[in-house]
């Protein structure tokens, strides 16, 4: 029998990626190799506060994490089953 906790992680990681801003950021960071939540926002033209709460759910899943530099945090993904996915999904 398979390790069904491999299917609930990736039901966890699938629910969190299902917004459609989160796959945005997702493959926005994927892409840039990381990135600050100023220039998110100004991608996504959507207030900063909207960003922020899109990132604090990617954080508490484990898909990205922030490493601080001064004042200024820059995200990058370090999931790989959800990097493996969104890659997938928007490889062009």
């Amino acid at each position: 029998m398979e390790d069904i906790n491999k299917y609930y992680e990736a039901a966890e990681i699938l629910k969190v990626l299902g917004h459609p801003t989160r796959l945005c950021i997702v493959n926005g960071l994927i892409r840039n190799k990381g990135c600050n939540v100023s220039f998110m926002q100004s991608c996504l033209n959507i207030p900063q506060s909207t960003v922020s709460q899109h990132i604090s759910k990617l954080k508490s899943a484990g898909i990205i994490v922030g490493e601080r530099k001064g004042l200024e945090i820059t995200y990058k993904v370090v999931n790989q089953i959800a990097i493996d996915l969104v890659t997938s999904l928007f490889d062009d």
